[in-house]
């Protein structure tokens, strides 16, 4: 199979979606990889690494137009949709639930998209969203911290304090990988951390993994407003696989806040769980709302490309490897899992939370024209 690998156009993404390690390895198995001219450079990789694995480097017009296969970080941006075509199976981050005209885009051109983040198993694990939740996780109190430094507009807060001054409070909603993530290293960063969760089962478990460094509470409208009343930071970490965040913070609550309060939207990218959120840039990552900071930045791991590429593809490259050796249709047929990551295919939306989330027709999976699949 033909192999194509895309180079990031988003602004400020440095990320590639394939390392000169996992190139070797489809060589190795006799597929040709074309990698888009400078595409790895952001992650340290020089399109000589490619070569020297037996890659090949190639203009953006040839990996688009001649790959079956394309593999890529982001989902495609305005400037690449008409590159977009039948025949062409795209594998990449998607995440279309927030996004109309991308959605619209995948379903007139008739590719096949599989959304590395709806690759779901039979124990309801995400295990190509994982790694760059983790990422992102542990970089927002990272990130929060940053903005609630007084030059950005924050409170002007330490989180972890120093003696005689009390640490910062931070708020996590959602207890999942980010929520995990985000509470280990604000633990670290020495604040008062707080979670907030809808499963006392998963609080169990949060409780034992950070062995009770952390306060747990079960997650309800009065329970947030409660907790963000004196929150220094509060961390959004909920997922909804493939579909819309829930709002969970309203603008009226933003009232609740402290002045200079940050908010770290990490659901951005589903649309985000604060009301008030609208996606961010690494260039431009904050903006107030009523006396809040929020940082909504909607590629957080391209913030630290290196560990985040190879994070990537360590958990990718065996899902690549099966489409390469077998053909789409068929690794579909055979891994329910890598079937559920099927978004669009055939001019027909096979992933109900994102046909809910437009209000257009939901076709299942083997409905929707298989043998183009």
């Amino acid at each position: 199979m033909r192999i194509g690998v895309a180079r990031e156009i988003k602004p400020r993404e440095y990320r590639v979606a394939l390392t000169p390690a996992g190139a070797l390895e489809l060589v190795r198995h006799g597929h040709e990889v074309v990698v888009e001219e400078g595409a790895g450079v952001g992650s340290g990789f020089a399109d000589e690494q490619y070569a020297a694995v037996g890659a090949r480097t190639a203009s953006v017009d040839e990996v688009w137009a001649t790959a079956e296969l394309l593999l890529k970080v982001k989902e495609p941006v305005a400037a690449e949709y008409g590159r977009l075509r039948e025949g062409l199976t795209l594998f990449t981050y998607l995440h279309i639930a927030a996004d109309a005209p991308l959605t619209r885009a995948l379903v007139d051109s008739g590719v096949t998209a599989i959304a590395y983040e709806t690759v779901e198993t039979a124990d309801r694990r995400l295990p190509l969203l994982a790694p760059m939740s983790e990422v992102a996780g542990r970089l927002a109190p990272q990130m929060g911290a940053w903005a609630l430094e007084k030059a950005h507009g924050g409170r002007g807060i330490l989180l972890g304090g120093v003696p005689g001054v009390p640490p910062a409070k931070v708020v996590v909603l959602g207890g999942g990988v980010v929520g995990f993530n985000a509470a280990l290293i604000a633990v670290g960063m020495q604040a008062d951390v707080w979670v907030l969760d809808r499963s006392v089962d998963r609080m169990r478990d949060l409780e034992s993994m950070l062995n009770g460094r952390i306060s747990l509470a079960m997650s309800s409208r009065l329970q947030i407003e409660e907790a963000i009343a004196d929150a220094d930071m509060v961390i959004g970490a909920v997922l909804v696989p493939g579909a819309l965040a829930p709002k969970l913070v309203t603008r009226e609550m933003l009232s609740l806040m402290k002045r200079g309060a940050a908010l770290v939207d990490v659901a951005i990218d589903q649309g985000g769980c604060f009301e008030t959120s609208h996606a961010t840039t690494h260039d431009d990552p904050v903006f107030e709302v009523d006396g809040i900071v929020h940082y909504c930045v909607a590629n957080m791991p391209g913030a630290v490309p290196v560990t985040s590429t190879k994070a990537l593809t360590n958990v990718t490259l065996p899902y690549v490897e099966a489409i390469a050796a077998k053909g789409a249709g068929r690794a579909i047929a055979d891994d329910p899992a890598l079937a559920r990551g099927v978004n669009v295919t055939a001019g027909k939306i096979t992933y109900r939370a994102v046909a809910d989330a437009h209000g257009l027709p939901y076709t299942p999976l083997a409905d929707a024209v298989p043998a183009r699949v």
